[in-house]
């Protein structure tokens, strides 16, 4: 499916021109029009150079062992977890996997790798964080276990840092070469966080069971507002566009949406807190994200009622 990073103007569905009335200006649209699809997609990927989205769903007919989580390496090699903790590394010239190790006791629940493309890091439903180095073909480490699942991992801070988000709602930061123990957390009150997708080197946005997808700074630690949500309904996977222009998010709601980063990429956090009136509900950081009071109650208690692990705000990098 086609998602264009050019604003287009919508079709008011006439084809005919009335010669007896003024013609209104044709409406731009900020993003491309919600896609419905016949079941939830479990699966988003934007293609790297052009405007075209993937979409997987859970009536898909491929047959093969239970992949939970799929991650390119290069245009040969790709990394697989599965159902069962199985990681395997597989190049599709050659017969079998390359790498086939099964270190963690629970799903893969998502994978990332470092920008040398030697370290594979992987999350799983053991609460573990999984360090393969690829390149030799070797089992690293396990982190110590954090408390529920570990459902999504992505590299931050220029590669500095490594957050995983939870199924109790709290970002884990681990220091790059510091795999075997937490540097941080933070606790974002929502339900959990099963996906996470970052926007630049310290925002990332999350998406929950609550539906929520909530953008995030990290370090200083701080939910920024809300960039849109699914209606109550699940958050399942959110992808960036190429241009980084779009989040693309597919819920259990069977839709998948798009919203718009411009704004969210100019916000600055340390200006923002201090606009930020307190007890005011958290700003709609896209146009199409809700803004009533009622629904940012929660966002707003994120805020206002910080516990310990939200007021650690180390800037180190």
């Amino acid at each position: 499916m086609d998602s264009t990073c050019e604003e287009r103007p919508a079709n008011d569905g006439s084809d005919e021109e009335d010669s007896d009335s003024t013609e209104a200006p044709a409406r731009i649209r900020d993003t491309p029009e919600d896609i419905v699809l016949e079941a939830p997609a479990s699966g988003l990927a934007f293609h790297p150079t052009r405007d075209l989205l993937a979409a997987g769903d859970v009536d898909g007919d491929v047959f093969v062992a239970p992949i939970n989580s799929l991650l390119l390496v290069d245009e040969n090699v790709l990394a697989t977890g599965d159902d069962s903790g199985g990681v395997r590394l597989w190049d599709q010239r050659k017969e079998g996997p390359l790498m086939d190790m099964r270190q963690h006791e629970e799903y893969i629940a998502d994978m990332a790798l470092d920008p040398a493309k030697k370290l594979l890091l992987t999350a799983s439903g053991d609460g573990c964080l999984g360090v393969f180095n690829i390149k030799r073909r070797r089992f690293e480490l396990l982190s110590e276990p954090q408390s529920g699942d570990l459902t999504s991992v992505t590299l931050m801070k220029c590669g500095k840092k490594v957050a995983c988000g939870s199924s109790e709602g709290t970002i884990y930061l681990f220091n790059w070469n510091g795999f075997g123990a937490t540097s941080d957390r933070f606790a974002l009150r929502a339900e959990s966080i099963d996906c996470m997708v970052p926007v630049t080197e310290s925002l990332l946005c999350t998406g929950s069971t609550d539906g929520i997808i909530r953008a995030v700074n990290i370090l200083p630690n701080r939910v920024v507002g809300s960039v849109g949500q699914h209606a109550g309904e699940p958050v399942e996977e959110l992808a960036l566009s190429h241009c980084g222009r779009f989040l693309a998010s597919s819920g259990h709601d069977q839709h998948l949406k798009f919203w718009d980063m411009a704004q969210l990429r100019t916000v600055v956090v340390d200006d923002y807190r201090r606009r930020k009136k307190k007890g005011g509900p958290l700003r709609a950081l896209s146009n199409k994200a809700w803004s009533t009071d009622d629904f940012f109650a929660g966002l707003r208690e994120e805020e206002d009622t910080k516990g310990p692990e939200e007021e650690s705000e180390d800037d180190s990098d």
